[in-house]
């Protein structure tokens, strides 16, 4: 017997349900016909239309966020990668192996952090946000169904009303169904125009936190990621510079003591190890005698060095015979080699504007 009357019940609902979408349907087209008058709230119309606006903002925000923090893996995974190859190809010898190994390190925590961060405090603001969109909108929808229940009951009643032949007992009815729809569709259309207009001014504020998020992440990260950059940048350089020294103490130790005794390169350097009957022994590896500067020398070109009368500059050999210009000198200002012990700071200067010491 339960069983028959859940049946029953099932039944009865569904046919109730299918008579309220053909009555629908009536209305409706009545409605588009101009045979029967519809009830308009331009107010919520138009809270409606700026609810829709703001889920499509709203969506294309939540789209674009999602599609930036994927770039940011994407491009964490890119640099994984370069960063690999990087501490691969550097051999344990160079200058800042350690250093440089910490940084690589360092620049993978970065990206990690700053991909967790933005979904942290944006991608799940963003979805937390979005989740009351469609709640809202099924009750927007089923607003405008009871709006239409309402109207139908009516004009229902109004019909019944005019009818020539009096039915009290229809009467009754038809102004008991249109009570029930007049107090649903107020219940619900009264929550949805308190909730609109907040829902709308919520907006900016919700707008001004995501992107201020943001902006101070990526401000952030790119801070900070800009300082292990330059340190790196600044390993590179000493790792080049290492090896220009290197470069050149080899050159050096080839012209003493190469095979070919009587080559262009031995003959320069043997002819100016000897000063005036002595040897230069207390210059520096990879220096060939001194000059000092009898005339100031402006320097046209990058490669030139600017001298000043007076200036003291030791005098080192050409990578190659074939470099050395007839009348120039390859040099390091002495003032250079006291302070960093290097001869990196080299250049050409023309011969004539100085003189042996």
């Amino acid at each position: 017997m339960a069983e028959i009357s859940s049946k029953g019940v099932n039944a009865g609902k569904l046919a109730n349900n299918v008579q309220k979408r053909i009555n629908r349907a009536q209305e409706k087209m009545m409605q588009k016909l101009g045979k029967a008058d519809e009830t308009k709230d331009i107010a919520f119309a138009e809270a409606a239309a700026n609810f829709n606006k703001q889920m499509a903002e709203s969506t294309k925000l939540q789209r674009d966020l999602t599609a930036y923090v994927e770039a940011v893996k994407t491009m964490h995974e890119c640099a994984k990668r370069l960063q690999g190859c990087l501490v691969d190809i550097y051999e344990p010898d160079w200058f800042g192996k350690e250093k440089m190994d910490i940084i690589s390190q360092d620049t993978d925590f970065l990206w990690g952090d700053f991909q967790q961060q933005l979904m942290d405090s944006a991608i799940i603001s963003v979805d937390a946000y979005m989740a009351h969109f469609p709640e809202i909108k099924a009750r927007i929808a089923k607003r405008d169904r009871k709006l239409l229940d309402f109207d139908s009951a009516r004009h229902n009643f109004a019909s019944i009303q005019k009818s020539k032949k009096k039915d009290e007992a229809k009467i009754a009815k038809a102004e008991e169904d249109l009570g029930k729809a007049q107090k649903v569709f107020e219940e619900i259309n009264y929550d949805l125009q308190e909730e609109l207009p907040s829902l709308w001014k919520s907006r900016v504020g919700f707008y001004a936190t995501t992107f201020q998020s943001v902006a101070k992440l990526t401000e952030k990260f790119h801070r900070e990621m800009g300082r292990l950059n330059h340190n790196l940048c600044d390993i590179m350089t000493k790792l080049g510079d290492q090896q220009q020294t290197k470069e050149v103490e080899a050159n050096s130790v080839a012209s003493e003591c190469g095979p070919d005794m009587t080559g262009p390169a031995f003959k320069t350097l043997a002819d100016t190890l000897v000063t005036n009957g002595r040897s230069d022994t207390d210059l520096p590896v990879g220096v060939l005698y001194k000059v000092k500067v009898i005339h100031d020398y402006a320097a046209t070109d990058n490669d030139e060095l600017d001298l000043k009368s007076g200036d003291i500059v030791l005098v080192i050999p050409f990578v190659s015979p074939d470099e050395q210009d007839e009348g120039w000198l390859l040099g390091v200002k002495e003032s250079h080699w006291f302070q960093n012990k290097d001869l990196l700071a080299k250049g050409v200067f023309p011969e004539n504007f100085t003189q042996r010491v």
